[in-house]
């Protein structure tokens, strides 16, 4: 008999946790922490909800079926779905979730980009919500290079848009016919987008469930392959309302840009379904004869679960931010084995770089002990180089309140140094994730690969707080710079204003802050339960592997 080959294990000891999860701060972080993942769960319940039980029940009548079993439908039975952007629209005027679903899930055995509307929110009107949640699954689609699959039902535009859409923002002017044409031509680049899409040899599914009216109707329009259902889809530039106004012509749906005309005469239906379970089956079909095939590399290490307990991820991170965290203790609860070889430990320790794997694939980690030194800008900028050398993806853990500042510091160079590292994350190739797992403020944001700087994905705790800079130091900066001008003027300075003043900006600054208000308007990929990061990221490192890793083999000037 031949003995089963071992896979390896990183030649690295286990990282030892330096957390006593018997300690009251613990149990504040943990109680703390469960609370915000409480709400975040019935947020997410009023998300499935849509537009309403009452919505729900009317398409049920018509035999249709809620947009998230359409997509468990078509998925491969007991595998995942990771939903992206699913609290947008947040503390808005709009429903949570935006009026779409987006996500990433495996059918007939290959990762494809889910995007699906919402016909109980609105007919799936396109929303502001609903087109960044449609531009990022493109951007997804195309910067991993994995097969886009539509589940239409759209009435098109937003017609009863209005300018503002936060609700924090509904008090400022703005104009409700420069916004719709302002989304007008923004909505052009979708059709872009998509055909882009096919230009790269990536394919594109569509399957419609429901009426897809104006830009709706381009969807099927651009896509490869198209599925439509008897008695159910209609496809038309123009319902018959809009005929009749435009032309006097008097016609139906059906006869206008039903299904069965789109198979049978006009050609765009590729595919006619009987029913919705029969699309489903249809487009797992059509996946299925795509002949995909990853590039790869597969996992290449041992995937065993981390020796530290992902459990305690829970206890670690002040919600308030106020004491620091070591961020070894959340790498060493989610990579593999919680073996991590460390580069440069002893040098610029406010940031920690080193080796580890997730689910057995590679990854260069990059984590924030405090704030950026001179030195620990100097020592990540050499790791990214490293990692694009040897076509390694980057995962940065952002907890950091920005660059050190200070006059020594200036002299130590700050601002070369750290513009050093932000020029080589700035070049480098290999795919970027980002995890914010506390605070992330000012330009170390960007140092720490931001959502700016292309990254193949970004995730948010509930802990988070991303902003210019924290909320006690802005009120603080304005107070010194009104307290400079009415010195300037000659005028007697109130201080109990100021200090009321002070109050309300930072009250204000930490809430526009906080991880919600974040997802919320769509800055990151979602909020994930810290015991969920290990899964995320796997999901993740997978996915990026349907396209070829190359690192960046040359840089831009360094200031060296």
């Amino acid at each position: 008999m031949t003995a089963t080959p071992t896979v390896p294990a990183l030649l690295a000891p286990p990282l030892r946790s330096s957390l006593d999860p018997r300690s009251p701060e613990f149990a504040e972080n943990r109680e703390e922490m469960l609370k915000r993942l409480e709400e975040i769960e019935s947020l997410l319940d009023e998300a499935e909800q849509g537009g309403g039980a009452h919505h729900h029940e009317r398409l049920a009548k018509r035999g249709k079926l809620p947009v998230r079993e359409r997509i468990a439908l078509a998925l491969d039975p007991d595998s995942p779905f990771l939903e992206i952007s699913s609290l947008a629209a947040y503390n808005s005027s709009y429903t949570i979730g935006g009026g779409a679903v987006l996500g990433i899930g495996v059918i007939a055995g290959v990762e494809c980009v889910i995007f699906a509307n919402d016909p109980t929110v609105l007919g799936g009107a396109l929303t502001p919500y609903v087109s960044k949640k449609w531009m990022r699954a493109l951007e997804i689609a195309r910067d991993n290079h994995m097969p886009y699959v539509s589940f239409v039902e759209s009435a098109g535009a937003d017609l009863r848009m209005r300018g503002a859409s936060r609700k924090k923002d509904q008090d400022e002017p703005s104009s409700p016919v420069s916004t719709r044409i302002e989304h007008f031509a923004e909505s052009g680049r979708f059709f872009y987008e998509m055909i882009e899409l096919s230009k790269l040899e990536i394919p594109t599914v569509c399957v419609v469930f429901g009426s897809s009216t104006a830009g709706g109707a381009y969807q099927p329009g651009l896509s490869d392959y198209n599925v439509v259902i008897k008695q159910q889809s209609k496809i038309f530039l123009a319902g018959p309302p809009l005929v009749k106004m435009a032309t006097g012509e008097d016609s139906d749906d059906e006869s206008l840009g039903g299904a069965q005309m789109h198979a049978d005469v006009s050609g765009l239906g590729e595919y006619l379904a009987e029913d919705e379970p029969d699309a489903l089956r249809l487009c797992r079909e059509i996946v299925s004869h795509l002949n995909w095939r990853k590039p790869g590399p597969a996992p290449s290490l041992r995937a065993d679960p981390p020796a530290l307990d992902p459990e305690e991820l829970l206890g670690i991170i002040d919600p308030e931010l106020r004491r620091p965290v070591e961020i070894r203790d959340v790498i060493g609860r989610i990579v593999d084995g919680s073996r991590f070889e460390e580069f440069k430990p002893r040098y610029g320790p406010t940031m920690v770089c080193g080796f580890g794997s997730i689910h057995g694939y590679p990854v260069g980690i990059l984590g924030n002990n405090g704030v950026i030194y001179p030195e620990s800008a100097e020592k990540a900028a050499h790791f990214v180089q490293l990692c694009n050398q040897i076509d390694m993806p980057l995962l940065f853990f952002q907890n950091l309140t920005g660059f050190i500042v200070g006059k020594d510091f200036e002299e130590a160079g700050i601002i070369k140094k750290g513009s050093q590292l932000i020029n080589a994350v700035t070049n480098s190739t290999v795919p970027h994730m980002t995890v914010i797992v506390g605070a992330s403020y000012g330009a170390g944001t960007y140092a720490m690969s931001g959502r700016a700087f292309n990254n193949r994905f970004t995730f948010i705790w509930p802990s988070a707080k991303i902003a210019v800079m924290g909320g006690k130091q802005i009120a603080g900066v304005m107070s010194i710079v009104r307290r400079g001008q009415a010195a300037r003027k000659g005028e007697p300075f109130d201080e109990e204003a100021d200090a009321q003043i002070r109050a309300a900006v930072e009250e204000a600054q930490e809430q526009g802050s906080v991880a919600l208000e974040a997802s919320g308007a769509i800055s990151d990929d979602g909020i994930l339960d810290p015991r969920d990061t290990r899964t995320a990221l796997g999901i993740c490192l997978s996915v990026v592997r349907n396209k070829p890793i190359e690192g960046a083999k040359g840089y831009g000037v360094f200031r060296l």
